[in-house]
């Protein structure tokens, strides 16, 4: 499934959708589009969240424009349905339009009483932008003309910059065919469009090449999240109440509660085996250290 989104800004903590637009391909070729303009809105002021004038001057959008339209909140369930089941490709999308649909969610998570059930971190993410970048370093309007040959006429509407990435992808796939870099796999383009593999959509987690979370900036850069929760478990709690995306915060919770899981297992094996009758063999090696602590007496008594 393609996508795009238009925002009232670029700051991914603060800023809002208000247009998004996805297109659903099926096996065979059939496509099927949906786009919703959505009233950006200010969950802890509860009002609508005003426009960037620069964002406005890219997409076109006013706040009247948005003025009857739903909030995000209104149209999380029918999101979820459209979702369900489906891998995502976009233009750019796994730095900034992914991790901004991923903090919608967790805002309706956090101020209103739904709760969607959708795990974005668990679909495949094609960024095609990056595929372009890689092997043709341009814009999405000159990777149309380059893949498509023609003019991208609307740009900058969520739903012309979306129909037109998926022509860019499929225009990329015929241009490389035999390239073993690309093929028409979910899997090898999702791996290949993805620079640096993330835990959260900001990059504050990465994987190392151990396949742990991994602190990527700050003071803790470079060591991974279990050595940082055992040495210094405050941290966590500075992140939760940092500025940070919710996102962020929501993985790094999850790390913490994994850590906290695997503390309390492992204090309670410890109190067993301080509780539990001694073994034969556990009773034989006491008797030893003993004898040898006293001289290697044959008897205590």
């Amino acid at each position: 499934m393609f996508f795009d989104i238009e925002s009232t800004g670029l700051n991914i903590a603060s800023d809002s959708i208000i247009e998004l637009c996805f297109v659903k391909i099926f096996p065979g070729g059939e496509q099927r589009v949906k786009t919703w303009r959505v009233k950006p809105w200010d969950y802890a002021g509860n009002c609508q969240k005003e426009i960037n004038p620069s964002a406005q001057a890219v997409h076109g959008i006013s706040a009247e424009d948005l003025a009857d339209k739903p909030t995000f909140y209104l149209i999380v369930d029918e999101l979820v349905e459209w979702l369900a089941g489906s891998d995502l490709a976009g233009f750019n999308s796994a730095k900034f339009d992914l991790p901004l649909l991923a903090e919608e969610f967790e805002r309706v998570r956090m101020y209103t009483d739904k709760k969607p059930e959708i795990d974005l971190h668990k679909m495949q993410m094609v960024d095609v932008q990056n595929i372009f970048h890689m092997m043709e370093p341009r814009t999405l309007k000159a990777a149309y003309m380059f893949y498509c040959g023609k003019d991208l006429e609307n740009a900058h509407a969520a739903e012309a910059d979306t129909l037109a990435t998926y022509e860019v992808l499929k225009g990329q796939l015929d241009r490389y065919n035999g390239d073993p870099r690309i093929d028409n796999n979910m899997t090898k383009l999702a791996r290949f469009s993805t620079k640096q593999r993330t835990v959260d959509y900001a990059g504050r987690l990465v994987l190392n090449d151990k396949d742990e979370p991994t602190i990527s900036f700050g003071k803790h850069k470079g060591k991974t999240a279990r050595e940082v929760y055992f040495s210094e478990p405050s941290y966590f709690a500075w992140i939760s109440n940092g500025d940070f995306t919710l996102d962020t915060k929501r993985q790094f919770a999850l790390l913490k509660e994994q850590f906290d899981q695997e503390k309390r297992a492992a204090y309670q094996q410890r109190k067993e085996a301080q509780t539990r009758p001694l073994t034969d063999e556990e009773m034989g090696d006491a008797f030893s250290r003993l004898s040898s602590k006293f001289g290697g007496q044959g008897s205590l008594f």
